[in-house]
Parts: C-alpha cells; sequence; structure tokens
C-alpha cells in the first residue's frame, strides 16, 4: 500500500502574519485549506493513506479538516523541528516499509502521482524528485541523458543535459528510507551525501508550473492561479456575502466572510469568516480581522 508523507511542521516565517493564525499548510487556497489540494492530487494517484507532522499550531489539525479530506490522513506531533529528513524519518512506524511519496506541505503542483511512482519503480532510483523544466544551466537541478540528477544546489556529478527547478515532492525509496538521519534535511543531509557516493536519483517532469508559498505574494499568486485554472474571475463562496455596491473582481471571498463597503475588491482573498472593507486591492484579509497587504514588487 503507496502511502504519502506531507511535511507541515515548519513555522511558516516567511507567511507571517498569515501563520500566526494557521500552519501553512492549512491556509485557504480558493475554496479550500491547501492540505486538501495536496491530498486530492495524492488520493488521485493512488495514495491510499497519508500522515502529517506537526509543530506549530499543530492543535489546527483537527477533525473539522482532517474529516473533509478524500483519504485518511494521521498527524504525528514533532515536539521539536526535526528537518524534512527527520520528519520522515520520526514517521516511519506510521508510514509502514517500502517507497514514500513526500510532498513539502507549502508546495502545490499539478504532479501525476502515478506516474511519479510509476517512474520510480522502474528505474529503481535512490529517490526520484518532480520537477519543472528551465532552460539548460538555470534552475536547482540539472539532469544527464538518462533522466539522472547531475546537478544539485550548484554540485555537479555528471553531464547535464537540461535543467529543471525541483517543486518539493519526491518519491523516497525503502533502501534511502532506511539512511535518514534522526534530524535533517533531504536535500542537504541526504541526497547531496548520496551523490557524491554514487548513488543515482531520477526525475520525473510537472507540467504546468508549481506555486511555491512562502511569501505574501506567492499566496496571492496561488489563488490567482486557482481562479485560472477554474476558468472563473473571482470565486464567491455559497454562504459568503457581498453588500450591494461592491464587486468583487479576481479575488476569492470564503465560506461565511462579508465585504461591505462600496467599490470593488480586487486580487485579494478573503479568508473564511473574515470581513473585508471595498475598496481593497492585493491584500489577504484574515478570520482574525487582519488586512495584510502584498509587499512593493
Amino acid at each position: 500500500m503507496t502511502t504519502a508523507m506531507i511535511l507541515a511542521a515548519g513555522y511558516g516565517t516567511r507567511l507571517r502574519p498569515l501563520t500566526d493564525e494557521l500552519p501553512k499548510p492549512l491556509v485557504p487556497v480558493g475554496d479550500r485549506p491547501m492540505i486538501a489540494h495536496v491530498v486530492d492530487r495524492l488520493g488521485a494517484g493512488g495514495v491510499l493513506r497519508a500522515v502529517v507532522n506537526a509543530h506549530h499550531l499543530a492543535e489546527a489539525f483537527g477533525p473539522a479538516v482532517l474529516g473533509a479530506l478524500p483519504i485518511p490522513v494521521e498527524v504525528i506531533h514533532e515536539a521539536a523541528i526535526l528537518g524534512t529528513a527527520g520528519g520522515v524519518a520520526n514517521a516511519a512506524h506510521a508510514l509502514g516499509e517500502g517507497d514514500v511519496v513526500v510532498w513539502n506541505g507549502d508546495i502545490l503542483a499539478g504532479v501525476d502521482v502515478a506516474a511519479l511512482l510509476a517512474a520510480h519503480r522502474s528505474r529503481a532510483w535512490a529517490a526520484t524528485l518532480a520537477v519543472a523544466p528551465l532552460v539548460q544551466g538555470e534552475g536547482t537541478v540539472g539532469i544527464g541523458a538518462e533522466g539522472q540528477v547531475v546537478r544539485l544546489r550548484g554540485q555537479r556529478f555528471g553531464v547535464e543535459v537540461r535543467a529543471a527547478d525541483f517543486v518539493g515532492v519526491q518519491v523516497l525509496g525503502a533502501a534511502t528510507r532506511g539512511e535518514l538521519p534522526r534530524e535533517g534535511c533531504l536535500v542537504g543531509d541526504v541526497y547531496l551525501p548520496a551523490l557524491r557516493l554514487g548513488a543515482r536519483l531520477g526525475v520525473v517532469d510537472v507540467a504546468g508550473g508549481f506555486d511555491d508559498i512562502g511569501s505574501i505574494g506567492a499566496y496571492l499568486d496561488a489563488n490567482a492561479s486557482w481562479l485560472r485554472r477554474a476558468g472563473a474571475r473571482a470565486h464567491v463562496a455559497p454562504s459568503a456575502r457581498v453588500d450591494p455596491g461592491v464587486e468583487v473582481e479576481a479575488s476569492v471571498v470564503g465560506e461565511g466572510a462579508h465585504v461591505t463597503g462600496r467599490g470593488s475588491i480586487v486580487r485579494c482573498v478573503v479568508w473564511p469568516g473574515a470581513v473585508a472593507r471595498a475598496p481593497l486591492a492585493d491584500a489577504v484579509v484574515t478570520s482574525a480581522g487582519r488586512v495584510v497587504a502584498r509587499p512593493p514588487r
């Protein structure tokens, strides 16, 4: 049975003050928390259950969130943050044996999980990384003629024929899982040392790019991307209220939210239960009443 690990224990420092209210994987993107989009992808790719590691605001991962997800999700509380490699190692008892899909909880990407797993198993790589193709020489990953990683974090291990960005989604092979440190980073403390010793890591391309929700601007952009994929000019949840005289443009208004005032709200995200006042542009309105503007570009 294929399982997945969603890495969710970080503080989300770059996304503050949004992450003062919610852990990053629970911030709403479109009509659902971010984690719901991730779990949908996992379930569609044949993953039958998932594990989430939580630390910051761990209590937010409650039944109201997890019960709405399409596959069972178990939460493991990390008393201290262990890093991406340590988080997976610490969850070994819940993940079971064999290959495991690992997905960074702040990433939204159109990863074909079934294809990622199939590619990994066909080549018996130590790990297989989902990547977004780029112009040769750019990005975080260089790729060789056989689809293997030959450059990572600026270190080279072979002849590069094309390039890509690692999107924060991967399959860890069973043998690699057995070598994970109790604390540390998958890239810096596992992949790079393995490549230096001659291990082979593979890649699978992801179509359509990805959203790394690491800043207020990136968060607003992710919601705009969701609207484009949905083919919608704006999204107003069924239980939300928009006062007469207010126009909602290129914005997302969550369940139970209320938009007051006069004029337009443009390129905004209004969280469930929040009250926003028009006119407003390029901002997030949180459930606690914070209005967080996009920083200047």
